[in-house]
Protein backbone atom coordinates (compact mmCIF):
# COMPACT_ATOMS: atom_id res chain seq x y z
CA UNK A 1 0.00 0.00 0.00
CA UNK A 2 1.44 3.16 -1.09
CA UNK A 3 2.20 5.98 1.95
CA UNK A 4 -0.64 8.11 0.63
CA UNK A 5 -2.77 5.39 0.78
CA UNK A 6 -5.36 4.77 3.46
CA UNK A 7 -3.35 3.19 6.16
CA UNK A 8 -3.43 1.61 9.61
CA UNK A 9 -1.78 3.19 12.06
CA UNK A 10 1.74 1.67 13.11
CA UNK A 11 1.05 2.98 17.00
CA UNK A 12 0.95 0.55 20.17
CA UNK A 13 -2.02 2.18 20.81
CA UNK A 14 -5.18 3.50 19.32
CA UNK A 15 -7.29 6.21 20.25
CA UNK A 16 -11.06 5.19 21.22
CA UNK A 17 -13.64 6.09 18.70
CA UNK A 18 -15.93 8.79 20.23
CA UNK A 19 -18.83 6.99 19.59
CA UNK A 20 -18.63 3.56 19.86
CA UNK A 21 -15.38 2.93 21.65
CA UNK A 22 -13.56 0.78 19.05
CA UNK A 23 -10.27 1.31 18.58
CA UNK A 24 -9.85 4.41 14.96
CA UNK A 25 -6.67 2.23 13.92
CA UNK A 26 -7.01 3.89 10.18
CA UNK A 27 -5.97 6.87 8.86
CA UNK A 28 -8.00 8.41 6.32
CA UNK A 29 -6.43 11.74 5.97
CA UNK A 30 -2.46 13.65 7.61
CA UNK A 31 -3.00 17.44 6.98
CA UNK A 32 0.30 17.60 9.59
CA UNK A 33 0.32 20.12 12.48
CA UNK A 34 -1.78 22.78 11.94
CA UNK A 35 -2.90 25.79 14.41
CA UNK A 36 -6.18 26.48 16.29
CA UNK A 37 -8.82 27.65 12.90
CA UNK A 38 -10.48 30.56 15.26
CA UNK A 39 -6.94 32.02 16.48
CA UNK A 40 -5.98 35.77 15.35
CA UNK A 41 -2.61 36.87 15.86
CA UNK A 42 -2.95 40.18 17.17
CA UNK A 43 0.09 42.71 16.81
CA UNK A 44 1.79 42.17 20.17
CA UNK A 45 1.58 38.56 19.41
CA UNK A 46 3.74 39.00 16.42
CA UNK A 47 7.06 38.09 17.49
CA UNK A 48 5.59 35.21 20.02
CA UNK A 49 5.52 31.35 19.03
CA UNK A 50 2.08 29.36 18.59
CA UNK A 51 0.96 26.26 19.81
CA UNK A 52 0.00 23.79 16.51
CA UNK A 53 -2.03 20.23 17.06
CA UNK A 54 -2.16 17.62 14.87
CA UNK A 55 -4.67 17.35 12.55
CA UNK A 56 -5.34 13.47 11.13
CA UNK A 57 -9.04 11.97 10.18
CA UNK A 58 -9.57 8.79 11.15
CA UNK A 59 -12.52 6.11 10.44
CA UNK A 60 -13.97 3.50 12.69
CA UNK A 61 -14.18 0.27 11.08
CA UNK A 62 -17.48 -0.82 13.15
CA UNK A 63 -19.45 2.38 12.93
CA UNK A 64 -18.16 4.28 10.44
CA UNK A 65 -17.97 7.95 12.48
CA UNK A 66 -15.19 9.61 10.44
CA UNK A 67 -13.56 12.08 13.05
CA UNK A 68 -10.33 13.53 14.66
CA UNK A 69 -9.02 11.46 17.35
CA UNK A 70 -6.40 14.12 18.81
CA UNK A 71 -8.74 16.45 20.74
CA UNK A 72 -8.49 20.10 21.79
CA UNK A 73 -10.41 20.98 25.03
CA UNK A 74 -13.64 22.61 23.62
CA UNK A 75 -13.44 25.68 26.54
CA UNK A 76 -9.94 26.35 24.43
CA UNK A 77 -12.00 26.68 21.55
CA UNK A 78 -15.12 27.44 21.92
CA UNK A 79 -14.33 30.12 25.06
CA UNK A 80 -14.23 32.90 23.14
CA UNK A 81 -15.20 33.31 19.58
CA UNK A 82 -14.51 35.31 16.87
CA UNK A 83 -17.24 33.98 14.25
CA UNK A 84 -20.16 35.92 14.14
CA UNK A 85 -22.77 34.01 11.58
CA UNK A 86 -24.67 37.60 10.89
CA UNK A 87 -21.75 38.48 8.77
CA UNK A 88 -22.63 35.96 6.22
CA UNK A 89 -25.46 36.74 4.62
CA UNK A 90 -26.58 33.35 2.91
CA UNK A 91 -26.90 32.19 6.24
CA UNK A 92 -28.78 34.66 7.53
CA UNK A 93 -31.52 33.94 4.82
CA UNK A 94 -31.18 30.40 5.06
CA UNK A 95 -32.18 30.49 9.06
CA UNK A 96 -34.93 32.91 7.57
CA UNK A 97 -36.31 30.31 5.53
CA UNK A 98 -35.92 27.47 7.69
CA UNK A 99 -38.17 29.55 10.67
CA UNK A 100 -40.60 29.83 7.72
CA UNK A 101 -40.53 26.15 6.53
CA UNK A 102 -40.63 24.90 10.28
CA UNK A 103 -42.89 27.26 12.18
CA UNK A 104 -45.73 25.69 8.89
CA UNK A 105 -44.90 22.55 9.13
CA UNK A 106 -44.89 22.00 12.92
CA UNK A 107 -47.70 24.18 13.94
CA UNK A 108 -45.59 26.85 16.13
CA UNK A 109 -46.59 29.17 17.85
CA UNK A 110 -47.30 31.61 20.97
CA UNK A 111 -47.50 28.37 23.49
CA UNK A 112 -44.32 26.86 21.55
CA UNK A 113 -40.64 26.94 23.10
CA UNK A 114 -37.66 26.62 20.92
CA UNK A 115 -34.36 26.08 21.77
CA UNK A 116 -31.09 26.50 19.59
CA UNK A 117 -28.31 24.84 20.84
CA UNK A 118 -24.95 26.94 20.10
CA UNK A 119 -27.00 29.74 19.08
CA UNK A 120 -24.30 32.00 18.56
CA UNK A 121 -24.87 36.03 17.71
CA UNK A 122 -28.99 35.13 17.15
CA UNK A 123 -29.10 35.16 13.63
CA UNK A 124 -31.55 32.29 13.66
CA UNK A 125 -33.26 32.55 16.88
CA UNK A 126 -34.19 36.37 16.02
CA UNK A 127 -36.80 35.23 13.36
CA UNK A 128 -38.94 33.35 15.88
CA UNK A 129 -38.54 36.31 18.46
CA UNK A 130 -39.74 38.66 15.97
CA UNK A 131 -42.88 35.82 15.22
CA UNK A 132 -43.59 35.91 19.24
CA UNK A 133 -42.80 32.33 19.58
CA UNK A 134 -41.01 31.77 22.80
CA UNK A 135 -37.19 30.83 22.37
CA UNK A 136 -33.97 30.38 24.19
CA UNK A 137 -30.37 30.14 22.87
CA UNK A 138 -27.57 28.14 23.84
CA UNK A 139 -24.06 29.42 23.38
CA UNK A 140 -21.08 28.48 25.46
CA UNK A 141 -18.95 31.69 23.57
CA UNK A 142 -20.04 34.32 26.37
CA UNK A 143 -18.89 37.06 23.80
CA UNK A 144 -20.91 35.58 21.18
CA UNK A 145 -24.34 35.09 23.52
CA UNK A 146 -23.68 38.72 24.73
CA UNK A 147 -24.10 39.57 21.02
CA UNK A 148 -27.52 37.65 20.96
CA UNK A 149 -28.99 39.23 24.29
CA UNK A 150 -28.18 42.71 22.94
CA UNK A 151 -30.34 41.07 19.78
CA UNK A 152 -33.10 40.51 21.94
CA UNK A 153 -32.60 37.36 21.95
CA UNK A 154 -32.54 35.39 25.30
CA UNK A 155 -29.43 32.99 25.05
CA UNK A 156 -27.81 31.19 28.20
CA UNK A 157 -24.30 31.02 27.62
CA UNK A 158 -23.07 27.58 28.43
CA UNK A 159 -22.15 23.88 27.21
CA UNK A 160 -24.87 21.92 26.35
CA UNK A 161 -25.05 17.98 27.55
CA UNK A 162 -26.82 16.35 30.42
CA UNK A 163 -26.16 18.70 32.78
CA UNK A 164 -27.20 21.78 30.58
CA UNK A 165 -30.07 19.95 29.46
CA UNK A 166 -31.84 19.05 33.05
CA UNK A 167 -31.01 22.80 34.01
CA UNK A 168 -33.08 23.99 30.81
CA UNK A 169 -35.54 21.25 31.81
CA UNK A 170 -36.06 22.69 35.17
CA UNK A 171 -36.03 26.69 34.39
CA UNK A 172 -37.79 26.71 31.35
CA UNK A 173 -39.34 23.24 30.55
CA UNK A 174 -39.09 21.16 27.30
CA UNK A 175 -38.45 21.80 23.95
CA UNK A 176 -41.09 21.40 21.52
CA UNK A 177 -38.54 22.31 18.52
CA UNK A 178 -34.85 21.46 19.59
CA UNK A 179 -32.42 22.60 17.00
CA UNK A 180 -28.41 22.82 16.22
CA UNK A 181 -27.09 24.10 13.30
CA UNK A 182 -23.73 23.64 12.55
CA UNK A 183 -22.61 21.93 16.01
CA UNK A 184 -23.08 18.13 15.86
CA UNK A 185 -20.18 18.45 14.48
CA UNK A 186 -18.10 20.16 16.61
CA UNK A 187 -18.95 17.94 20.07
CA UNK A 188 -16.41 15.89 21.57
CA UNK A 189 -18.46 14.11 24.08
CA UNK A 190 -20.81 12.71 20.97
CA UNK A 191 -22.76 10.49 23.78
CA UNK A 192 -23.11 13.26 26.54
CA UNK A 193 -24.95 15.64 23.98
CA UNK A 194 -27.20 13.54 22.33
CA UNK A 195 -28.32 12.03 25.91
CA UNK A 196 -28.62 16.03 26.60
CA UNK A 197 -31.06 16.15 23.31
CA UNK A 198 -33.24 13.16 24.64
CA UNK A 199 -33.87 14.61 28.04
CA UNK A 200 -34.48 17.71 26.75
CA UNK A 201 -36.82 17.53 24.00
CA UNK A 202 -40.81 17.45 24.68
CA UNK A 203 -42.73 14.03 23.98
CA UNK A 204 -43.99 15.20 20.60
CA UNK A 205 -41.20 17.05 19.88
CA UNK A 206 -38.94 17.61 16.99
CA UNK A 207 -35.25 17.64 16.44
CA UNK A 208 -33.01 19.11 13.35
CA UNK A 209 -29.73 19.03 12.99
CA UNK A 210 -27.70 20.45 9.91
CA UNK A 211 -24.25 19.76 9.37
CA UNK A 212 -21.89 18.87 6.21
CA UNK A 213 -21.96 15.60 4.77
CA UNK A 214 -19.25 13.62 4.75
CA UNK A 215 -20.11 12.36 1.23
CA UNK A 216 -20.19 16.04 -0.37
CA UNK A 217 -16.65 16.41 1.76
CA UNK A 218 -15.22 13.47 -0.42
CA UNK A 219 -16.62 13.81 -3.44
CA UNK A 220 -15.60 17.65 -3.53
CA UNK A 221 -11.96 17.62 -2.02
CA UNK A 222 -13.64 19.86 0.70
CA UNK A 223 -10.29 19.14 2.97
CA UNK A 224 -10.53 22.97 4.20
CA UNK A 225 -13.80 21.99 6.15
CA UNK A 226 -11.31 19.42 8.74
CA UNK A 227 -10.30 21.65 11.50
CA UNK A 228 -9.28 21.09 14.96
CA UNK A 229 -13.12 22.83 16.04
CA UNK A 230 -15.29 19.77 13.96
CA UNK A 231 -14.41 16.69 16.48
CA UNK A 232 -17.04 14.15 13.75
CA UNK A 233 -17.55 14.29 9.74
CA UNK A 234 -21.17 12.56 9.72
CA UNK A 235 -22.57 10.89 7.04
CA UNK A 236 -26.27 10.26 7.05
CA UNK A 237 -25.78 6.61 8.52
CA UNK A 238 -23.34 7.63 11.26
CA UNK A 239 -26.19 10.89 12.42
CA UNK A 240 -28.26 8.23 12.44
CA UNK A 241 -26.82 5.47 14.60
CA UNK A 242 -25.41 8.30 16.92
CA UNK A 243 -29.31 9.51 17.52
CA UNK A 244 -30.81 5.97 18.11
CA UNK A 245 -27.98 4.80 20.56
CA UNK A 246 -30.03 7.76 22.71
CA UNK A 247 -33.72 6.27 22.07
CA UNK A 248 -33.86 9.36 18.92
CA UNK A 249 -35.27 8.36 15.75
CA UNK A 250 -34.60 10.27 12.18
CA UNK A 251 -37.78 10.63 10.46
CA UNK A 252 -37.09 13.09 7.47
CA UNK A 253 -33.63 14.53 5.89
CA UNK A 254 -32.98 17.27 3.73
CA UNK A 255 -29.84 17.79 1.13
CA UNK A 256 -29.17 21.75 1.65
CA UNK A 257 -26.42 24.00 -0.06
CA UNK A 258 -25.51 25.16 3.80
CA UNK A 259 -21.06 24.85 3.95
CA UNK A 260 -20.66 23.60 0.51
CA UNK A 261 -22.76 20.95 1.07
CA UNK A 262 -25.08 20.15 3.87
CA UNK A 263 -27.55 17.68 5.72
CA UNK A 264 -30.56 18.87 7.50
CA UNK A 265 -32.11 15.89 9.47
CA UNK A 266 -35.17 15.67 11.48
CA UNK A 267 -35.73 13.56 14.66
CA UNK A 268 -38.21 12.35 16.98
CA UNK A 269 -38.53 9.97 20.41
CA UNK A 270 -38.04 6.37 19.52
CA UNK A 271 -41.48 6.03 20.97
CA UNK A 272 -42.81 8.99 19.07
CA UNK A 273 -44.82 6.93 16.58
CA UNK A 274 -46.74 9.65 15.14
CA UNK A 275 -43.72 10.73 12.19
CA UNK A 276 -43.12 8.10 9.94
CA UNK A 277 -39.80 7.82 7.37
CA UNK A 278 -40.05 9.43 4.88
CA UNK A 279 -38.84 8.67 1.31
CA UNK A 280 -36.14 10.76 1.44
CA UNK A 281 -34.72 8.50 4.64
CA UNK A 282 -34.52 5.52 2.72
CA UNK A 283 -33.62 7.03 -0.45
CA UNK A 284 -30.43 8.42 1.15
CA UNK A 285 -29.56 5.57 3.11
CA UNK A 286 -29.56 3.54 -0.34
CA UNK A 287 -27.45 6.41 -1.89
CA UNK A 288 -24.77 5.98 1.14
CA UNK A 289 -24.69 2.19 0.74
CA UNK A 290 -24.17 2.26 -2.61
CA UNK A 291 -21.33 4.70 -2.38
CA UNK A 292 -19.65 2.47 0.03
CA UNK A 293 -19.45 4.64 3.19
CA UNK A 294 -19.91 1.85 5.57
CA UNK A 295 -17.19 0.47 4.51
CA UNK A 296 -13.27 1.24 5.22
CA UNK A 297 -12.41 0.69 1.29
CA UNK A 298 -14.36 3.56 0.64
CA UNK A 299 -11.93 5.93 2.39
CA UNK A 300 -9.09 5.02 0.21
CA UNK A 301 -7.44 7.47 -2.27
CA UNK A 302 -9.18 10.47 -0.09
CA UNK A 303 -6.02 12.01 0.34
CA UNK A 304 -4.28 11.48 -3.34
CA UNK A 305 -7.01 13.61 -4.43
CA UNK A 306 -6.44 16.49 -1.36
CA UNK A 307 -2.71 16.21 -2.66
CA UNK A 308 -4.15 17.09 -6.16
CA UNK A 309 -5.66 19.98 -5.03
CA UNK A 310 -2.64 21.37 -3.15
CA UNK A 311 -0.64 21.00 -6.18
CA UNK A 312 -2.99 22.54 -9.01
CA UNK A 313 -3.82 25.24 -6.66
CA UNK A 314 0.82 26.19 -5.61
CA UNK A 315 1.11 25.69 -9.69
CA UNK A 316 -1.56 28.68 -10.32
CA UNK A 317 -0.41 30.64 -7.71
CA UNK A 318 3.21 30.27 -8.53
CA UNK A 319 2.68 31.06 -12.50
CA UNK A 320 0.88 34.01 -11.26
CA UNK A 321 2.88 35.40 -8.74
CA UNK A 322 6.23 34.87 -11.70
CA UNK A 323 4.13 37.06 -13.87
CA UNK A 324 4.68 39.59 -11.56
CA UNK A 325 0.96 39.79 -10.34
CA UNK A 326 -0.67 40.65 -7.02
CA UNK A 327 -3.01 38.25 -5.21
CA UNK A 328 -4.77 38.69 -2.20
CA UNK A 329 -7.07 36.65 -0.28
CA UNK A 330 -11.08 36.70 0.83
CA UNK A 331 -12.33 35.21 3.95
CA UNK A 332 -10.12 34.40 7.49
CA UNK A 333 -12.58 31.74 8.83
CA UNK A 334 -11.66 28.10 9.61
CA UNK A 335 -11.50 26.78 5.91
CA UNK A 336 -8.73 29.39 5.43
CA UNK A 337 -6.81 28.63 8.49
CA UNK A 338 -6.41 24.54 7.31
CA UNK A 339 -5.74 24.99 3.52
CA UNK A 340 -3.28 27.94 3.74
CA UNK A 341 -1.24 25.95 6.43
CA UNK A 342 -1.19 23.17 4.79
CA UNK A 343 -0.36 24.75 1.52
CA UNK A 344 2.00 26.81 2.92
CA UNK A 345 1.11 29.70 1.87
CA UNK A 346 2.03 33.01 3.35
CA UNK A 347 2.94 36.15 2.52
CA UNK A 348 5.15 35.48 -0.44
CA UNK A 349 1.78 34.61 -2.06
CA UNK A 350 -1.29 36.97 -0.62
CA UNK A 351 -0.54 40.72 0.33
CA UNK A 352 -3.19 40.15 2.97
CA UNK A 353 -6.78 38.48 3.51
CA UNK A 354 -9.56 40.77 4.14
CA UNK A 355 -12.75 39.71 6.60
CA UNK A 356 -16.15 41.24 7.18
CA UNK A 357 -15.88 41.16 10.59
CA UNK A 358 -14.26 43.89 12.45
CA UNK A 359 -13.52 41.66 14.88
CA UNK A 360 -10.94 40.21 12.75
CA UNK A 361 -9.87 42.99 11.19
CA UNK A 362 -6.47 44.04 12.17
CA UNK A 363 -4.99 40.77 13.48
CA UNK A 364 -3.25 38.05 11.20
CA UNK A 365 -4.37 34.96 10.50
CA UNK A 366 -3.05 31.83 12.79
CA UNK A 367 0.13 30.05 11.39
CA UNK A 368 1.00 31.54 7.88
CA UNK A 369 0.77 35.07 9.47
CA UNK A 370 -0.92 36.33 7.01
CA UNK A 371 -2.32 40.46 7.92
CA UNK A 372 -6.43 40.57 7.85
CA UNK A 373 -7.80 43.90 6.72
CA UNK A 374 -11.37 45.66 6.10
CA UNK A 375 -12.36 44.19 2.48
CA UNK A 376 -12.18 48.31 1.47
CA UNK A 377 -8.60 47.36 1.25
CA UNK A 378 -9.16 45.71 -1.91
CA UNK A 379 -10.57 48.30 -4.03
CA UNK A 380 -7.80 50.81 -2.38
CA UNK A 381 -4.68 48.63 -3.42
CA UNK A 382 -6.36 47.04 -6.90
CA UNK A 383 -5.06 43.70 -6.94
CA UNK A 384 -4.97 41.68 -10.05
CA UNK A 385 -6.22 38.16 -8.26
CA UNK A 386 -8.60 37.59 -5.21
CA UNK A 387 -8.11 33.85 -3.43
CA UNK A 388 -12.19 33.07 -2.31
CA UNK A 389 -11.23 31.29 0.31
CA UNK A 390 -15.01 30.23 1.77
CA UNK A 391 -15.82 29.29 -2.18
CA UNK A 392 -18.66 27.96 -0.79
CA UNK A 393 -20.20 31.77 -0.81
CA UNK A 394 -18.31 32.35 -4.06
CA UNK A 395 -21.10 34.14 -5.59
CA UNK A 396 -21.46 36.40 -2.31
CA UNK A 397 -18.14 37.22 -2.73
CA UNK A 398 -18.13 38.26 -6.11
CA UNK A 399 -20.96 40.12 -5.10
CA UNK A 400 -18.93 42.06 -2.63
CA UNK A 401 -15.96 42.50 -4.84
CA UNK A 402 -17.28 43.14 -8.19
CA UNK A 403 -15.50 46.52 -8.35
CA UNK A 404 -11.76 44.29 -9.36
CA UNK A 405 -13.65 44.33 -13.22
CA UNK A 406 -12.50 48.09 -13.32
CA UNK A 407 -9.20 47.10 -13.33
CA UNK A 408 -9.06 43.71 -15.08
CA UNK A 409 -9.24 41.55 -11.41
CA UNK A 410 -10.35 38.12 -11.19
CA UNK A 411 -11.08 35.34 -8.92
CA UNK A 412 -9.22 32.26 -8.02
CA UNK A 413 -11.51 29.93 -6.42
CA UNK A 414 -9.84 26.83 -5.40
CA UNK A 415 -12.10 23.66 -4.31
CA UNK A 416 -13.99 21.59 -5.34
CA UNK A 417 -11.50 22.32 -7.93
CA UNK A 418 -9.34 25.27 -9.35
CA UNK A 419 -11.32 27.62 -11.24
CA UNK A 420 -9.93 31.24 -12.46
CA UNK A 421 -13.24 33.29 -12.71
CA UNK A 422 -13.76 36.47 -14.96
CA UNK A 423 -17.44 36.50 -15.61
CA UNK A 424 -20.43 37.12 -13.69
CA UNK A 425 -21.30 34.98 -10.83
CA UNK A 426 -23.60 31.48 -11.66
Amino acid sequence: MTASALRTSTAQTHPACRLCGEPLRHVVLDLGMSPLCQTQIKPEQLDQSEEFFPLRLRVCERCYLVQLAESVSPQRLFGDYPYFSSYVDALVESARRYCESVTGRFRLGKDSRVVEIASNDGYLLQHFVARGIPALGIEPAANVAAAAIARGVPTLSAFFGRRTASDVVASHGRADLLLGNNVFAHVPDLNDFVAGMKLLLAPQGVITLEFPHLLTLLEGNQFDTIYHEHFSYFSFGSAERALSAHGLAVFDVEEIGNHGGSLRVYARHAEDSGKPASDAVRELRARESAAGLASVDRYRGFAEQVHATKFALLDALIGIKRAGKRIVGYGAAGKSVTLLNYCGIRTDFLDYLVDRNPAKQGTWLAGVRIPILAPETIAQTRPDYVLILPWNLRDEVIRYTAGIREWGGRWIVPIPRLEIVDGAPR
